[in-house]
């Protein structure tokens, strides 16, 4: 069993993937995190998210222990990773790694942001995650706040517009709903509710 979990960032479709894989016993890509992994690669290298050879190359050097990385979370990765993932020579480089990943025995849970549309477009389930803007940059204040980080909600309000600006217009792969998605509104619902809503559906579509 295959499932496809998309949407904009920090609409919960990363903490639903993952409760997803624990209550049916699958393995889990966080695919976002490959993009934010190249483009750390990018910006520890000096470099430009936005240059592609520069971003290709570290798509291509790309190993597993990179996803560990605790500074894949930082504002500025995401951003830059955004940039990246507008590039269409880093997408291709990519799309093997998760597809296989995709393939193994028994299925698995991969949340992004094209995987029912590009990536596995055959899944058994998709979903597409989505929250207010606003609900979207308090989350991530609270996240940065857990850190000690400093937060300003309305600046993280208008990153997450130009984030999305740029995912859903970028010219490939671009963030959509697949037409056979199952939208799941999470504004109002706190992390229990979102779950239990995602299993539903999950049982829904494994019943004849």
């Amino acid at each position: 069993m295959i499932i496809a979990i998309d949407g904009p960032s920090a609409a919960g479709k990363g903490t639903l993937a993952k409760g997803l894989a624990a209550h049916f016993g699958l393995p889990h890509l966080d695919t976002g995190a490959l993009y934010r992994a190249v483009a750390l690669r990018v910006l520890d290298a000096g470099g430009d998210p936005g240059d592609e050879s520069a971003a290709v190359q570290a798509a291509q050097g790309l190993a597993l222990e990179n996803l560990t990385d605790p500074r894949l979370r930082d504002e500025a990765t995401g951003s830059a990773a955004s940039r990246v993932a507008a590039i269409p020579a880093v997408r291709e480089v990519l799309v093997a790694f998760q597809r296989d990943f995709a393939g193994q025995p028994g299925g698995a849970v991969l949340d992004g942001r094209d995987i029912g549309t590009v990536i596995c477009p055959d899944a058994d389930v998709k979903l597409f995650v989505s929250a207010s803007p606003a609900a979207r940059a308090e989350r991530r204040a609270l996240e940065m706040k857990a850190k000690g980080q400093p937060a300003d909600v309305a600046e993280i309000e208008r990153d997450i517009a130009r984030r999305d600006e740029r995912d859903s217009n970028r010219a490939q792969s671009p963030l959509k709903p697949a037409e056979d998605a199952h939208l799941l509104d999470t504004t109002n619902l706190d992390i229990e509710a979102a779950l239990m809503a995602a299993i539903a559906i999950v049982q829904a579509c494994r019943t004849p």
